[in-house]
């Protein structure tokens, strides 16, 4: 070999050597697209707690009260339809404007979502027999006045809702009427509320309906990653800030839907499918967007009032401690691309133990607090660049004495 080739092949082994370096440092790619996500609407993460307030029983401040002493920021309530237009332009918003201030006195920030329809546009969009709807869209011929309702709430409380989630679950035939769900019917739906919040207060994040994980398909159900790639071909994402989903617990947080299915489970049933349906935003040129976790929990039905939610229950120690490990698991992996993660939830006064939300809540009706309301009041948040540390339970600020204030 001679002088001038050996001279090359040492250039070469050199850039060989460089090119695996540079290689060996290079961070792994990443299929969720988290550094996409550069103005994220919500901090990442922010924390949420799902309230049922509307009928007040004395005690919506008490409720308030621990969410404060949680360290928790916002609170996701229902603002019924049928509850503030029970008739055609006959506006009552009493309760809203209660319920706005009240929230807002503690120094919460409130996500309101909208739905459940009125008798008078139900009747308009009848459900088939036998069907038993938890919620009914509005008729093509009541659209406007949906989008005039949306409008009408958003322009009362301008500046005071910090989001609107828009709708819930529409891939399940209960929340749609009993009707087949439709992801161009929901698009159309969407847009019509989206402009009119827009229109009155364009700074409120707009954040789409959270989707049923199901395998069942397809009158009935419709399965959630089918219906989300369903939503971008109908361009629903025009009409939101961020797209929400559904993170119910069925086994233990860190288990993956890839480990799910090779041990013969199913992907959906798992906390982390929310990554299945992160990839079909990628995959549809939509990485940049934020992800709202609108429910997640474990059920504590382990004797089986509803067999239907109780096959997959924990009881009461396994929620607390896969709650922690859930916002952990996020707060490690899913930043930024993930911002509010709402939790399951505080009660309503009037659920009983045949009814299966019950058995989500971690503030009983009663307002029994449970294990899990302690473990997620003392664990350690992470949103943004802040950091609230874990505290004992015995320490002040777990027993109010010493308030934190919570991530914005």
């Amino acid at each position: 070999m001679t002088p001038a080739t050996l001279r090359w092949a040492g250039v070469g082994l050199f850039l060989l050597a460089l090119t695996v370096a540079v290689t060996l440092r290079r961070p792994p790619p990443d299929p969720l697209a988290a550094a996409a996500v550069t103005n994220p609407p919500f901090t990442p993460l922010t924390y949420g707690i799902q309230t049922s307030l509307w009928w007040d029983d004395g005690f919506t401040g008490w409720r308030l009260d621990m969410v404060r002493l949680m360290v928790f920021s916002h609170v996701k309530q229902g603002f019924a339809w049928a509850d503030t237009e029970p008739h055609a332009g006959d506006y009552r918003f009493g309760r809203a404007d209660e319920l706005v201030a009240e929230i807002e006195g503690k120094g919460l920030q409130l996500v309101a979502r909208l739905g459940h329809s009125p008798g008078w546009v139900r009747a308009a969009n009848p459900a088939p027999p036998g069907a038993m709807p938890v919620d009914v869209p509005p008729a093509r011929r009541h659209l406007d006045d949906w989008g005039e309702w949306c409008g009408a709430v958003a322009t009362r409380h301008a500046g005071r809702i910090a989001a609107y989630q828009i709708w819930n679950e529409p891939n399940l035939a209960r929340e749609w009427g009993g009707h087949p769900p439709s992801a161009a019917d929901y698009t159309e739906l969407l847009q019509v509320c989206s402009a009119a919040i827009r229109a009155a207060d364009p700074q409120a994040i707009l954040i789409s309906a959270g989707l049923a994980p199901t395998g069942t398909c397809c009158e009935q159900a419709r399965p959630d990653d089918l219906y989300l790639q369903e939503l971008y071909d109908a361009g629903f994402q025009h009409h939101v800030d961020v797209v929400g989903m559904h993170a119910p617990g069925f086994s233990s947080p860190e288990l993956g839907p890839d480990e799910a299915e090779a041990g013969g489970g199913q992907r959906f049933f798992t906390f982390r499918r929310v990554e299945d349906l992160r990839r079909i935003m990628v995959a549809n040129g939509d990485a940049a967007r934020q992800v709202a976790i609108l429910e997640t929990g474990w059920t504590r039905d382990v004797a089986g009032h509803n067999p239907a939610y109780s096959w997959f229950a924990v009881d009461e120690a396994t929620q607390a401690d896969y709650l922690v490990r859930a916002y952990r698991y996020a707060a490690e992996h899913w930043r930024p691309w993930v911002g509010l993660m709402t939790a399951l939830s505080i009660a309503d006064p009037a659920w009983d133990e045949d009814d299966e939300q019950y058995w989500w809540s971690i503030i009983a009706p009663d307002r029994q607090t449970l294990t899990s309301f302690a473990q997620l009041a003392n664990m350690e948040k992470v949103c943004g660049r802040r950091i609230i540390p874990a505290r004992a339970p015995d320490s002040p600020e777990a027993e109010g004495r010493v308030p934190v204030t919570p991530c914005p």
